[in-house]
């Protein structure tokens, strides 16, 4: 038997041990359970195979073994951080580098040392961060671009009357 069967197979009784530990805490009937276990499964799948989705699974094996939970953004996002000073970000959803805020942006880049406050005060002219919407419908759209559904008058010039 090689290495690689024993660790499938290790890997499947650690999912069906964790569906029956969701089940018996959560006390769900029969429907519940199978709509979590299609979730589950393909959330797992999906972990595997794709490394868009939160964390790749060598991120997740690191983070298990050497990562120390430094804090938690208003996003969702979790940073990690390790005694050698390797820094690292698990996205709450997608991983979307603009999603980081500019205080967890200093802190991911070694700027500061000290990990960012979420209490900090703004200023009344501060805005809440926000990731890139590029290409989404809430785009920045200026009057006359081709994405825009107001047209500029592109006239550079005036005619003359004779």
């Amino acid at each position: 038997m090689s290495i690689y069967v024993i660790y499938t197979k290790y890997i499947l009784s650690l999912t069906n041990y964790l569906q029956f530990l969701i089940v018996w805490i959560l006390k769900l009937d029969r429907k519940q359970y199978k709509r979590i276990k299609k979730n589950f499964v393909f959330n797992f799948l999906k972990q595997i195979f794709t490394w868009w989705h939160k964390q790749t699974v060598g991120t997740f094996i690191y983070t298990l073994i050497s990562g120390k939970l430094v804090g938690k953004d208003q996003f969702g996002n979790k940073y990690y951080g390790n005694s050698k000073g390797k820094r690292w970000v698990i996205y709450k959803n997608n991983v979307e580098s603009s999603k980081i805020p500019p205080e967890w942006h200093l802190w991911i880049h070694s700027l500061t040392a000290n990990k960012p406050n979420n209490e900090k005060k703004k200023y009344v002219w501060q805005k809440n961060h926000q990731e890139n919407l590029t290409g989404t419908e809430k785009a920045y759209k200026p009057e006359g671009s081709l994405g825009s559904e107001t047209k500029k008058n592109m006239k550079k010039y005036e005619t003359w009357k004779y």
